[in-house]
């Protein structure tokens, strides 16, 4: 709670995610200063020998690199060209953002994947109409975790599996876990509403809350349109990404994508797309390799203070887990649920974890072992109280400043994460609400 409240506040998210690592250490440390600041140190000597958080942090710098390659190689504004003037596919702030919103849907392989093509896509044409880079990250954010969720060809549908096949394997479920998780998606209201409330405040141009007032001015990704460059120079780095992600999948799931590895996979997919776009820009445009290499850095240094807000927002789920936040909000309501109100408890107990843990995928790891059993003692619909499991820990990831996904979102659209969380909020608020009455009304049928 501290550290939400002083990124909002202060709107310096990596500071307030320090002041609530230290307050929770200090917490395990049982009130012991000096220990708390030694806890620090081995937290991050912790984190740091962890391969996966090291992927994903590279990761970061990865796509800062990408981002202003793309940018260099005038593969964007060849683009933007292409779409406005050549085709004339694109010429309202409407369409704009629906091409993001149509590539954030298409791109269901990672989150962090789908927020960056779309962003990257997307953000040309926000400069362009005078579009909020707010309401960019608002379409990538409600775009990439909902459809990942969804559609569970990816790392989300891996973990998921893996966690039903626990409970089977205890006796609690009967059934095929791969039948139960396709089930229980069915029931995931939230990722439903949050895709069709988006499409409409798109379509119709609804403006809520904050997104009335989100700031329009440019940001460091400005794009020159360039007329006589091909679309393709910015076409096939996407896709080349796009289908890798798949290959490595693949590879690290030892030949079943849904085995696959989240973060060395995507790990690897930058890599092998710096290695494209190298063999792609140099000798085919101006550009030289030393103009290639100064690029790749350039871009990386402009995302760096994202990987410390990453580093500490692993740190802070690392030490909320330690101090067992999760399991104690989780058992708050678990003695007085009734059969009629489980989907909607397990749906707000799960918001509740992911809001203030950040991470979907740890909720998931607490909730699903808590909600099945809660389900089968009480005689509920199991599958609809994983479904509530999985929306509620989509929703809560929406809506918190800590969350790794919510970054990456404003990441890719270059918005500042405080102004993304407040203009964001609303919607994601009235998407929970419709999900809270799904719930209820199939948990009475």
């Amino acid at each position: 709670m501290l550290a939400i409240v002083l990124a909002l506040r202060t709107k310096n998210v990596l500071l307030s995610l320090f002041g609530g690592v230290l307050l929770g250490l200090f917490f395990l440390q049982n009130f012991h200063f000096f220990a708390s600041f030694i806890a620090f140190y081995e937290l991050c000597v912790d984190l740091l020998s962890q391969a996966w958080i090291l992927k994903t942090l590279a990761f970061a710098l990865l796509v800062g690199s990408v981002m202003e390659l793309l940018e260099k190689s005038g593969g964007i504004g060849g683009f933007v060209s292409y779409m406005q003037e050549k085709r004339k596919i694109i010429d309202s702030p409407k369409k704009a953002l629906l091409l993001s919103y149509f590539i954030g849907v298409v791109i269901f392989i990672e989150s962090s994947i789908t927020s960056l093509i779309a962003g990257a896509v997307g953000r040309p044409f926000c400069d362009k109409y005078n579009i909020p880079h707010a309401k960019l990250a608002f379409v990538c954010d409600s775009t990439s975790a909902p459809v990942s969720s969804l559609i569970v060809l990816n790392g989300w549908g891996a973990l998921l599996l893996g966690l039903i096949a626990t409970q089977i394997e205890s006796g609690l479920l009967q059934g095929d876990s791969v039948e139960i998780l396709i089930e229980s998606v069915l029931y995931n209201f939230y990722a439903m509403s949050a895709l069709v409330v988006t499409f409409i405040a798109i379509y119709f141009g609804i403006d809520l809350g904050a997104m009335k007032h989100a700031t329009r001015e440019k940001k460091s990704f400005d794009v020159v349109v360039e007329k006589d460059v091909s679309p393709l120079f910015m076409i096939l780095p996407i896709v080349f990404m796009v289908g890798s992600v798949f290959v490595f999948l693949y590879l690290t799931g030892d030949g079943n994508i849904l085995h696959g590895s989240g973060s060395s996979s995507i790990f690897y997919t930058m890599i092998a797309t710096l290695v494209f776009m190298y063999l792609l820009y140099v000798g085919r445009t101006p550009m030289k390799t030393a103009t290639f290499v100064l690029a790749a850095f350039k871009g990386a240094k402009k995302l760096s203070s994202i990987v410390g807000v990453l580093f500490f927002a692993f740190a802070i789920g690392k030490v909320t887990n330690e101090l067992q936040t999760g399991l104690y909000i989780a058992s708050l309501a678990k003695g007085i649920v009734s059969a009629s109100f489980v989907a909607v408890i397990i749906f707000l107990l799960s918001a509740l974890i992911s809001f203030s843990t950040g991470t979907s995928w740890g909720t998931f790891s607490i909730m699903i072992p808590i909600a099945v059993p809660m389900a089968v003692g009480l005689d509920a619909d199991v599958a609809l109280a994983i479904g509530a499991v999985i929306s509620g820990g989509v929703f809560g990831d929406h809506c918190s400043p800590i969350s790794d996904t919510t970054i990456i979102s404003s990441l890719a659209a270059d918005c500042d994460v405080v102004e993304h969380v407040n203009t964001q909020l609303p919607y994601a608020l009235l998407s929970g609400c419709i999900a809270i009455c799904a719930f209820f009304l199939f948990s009475l049928s």
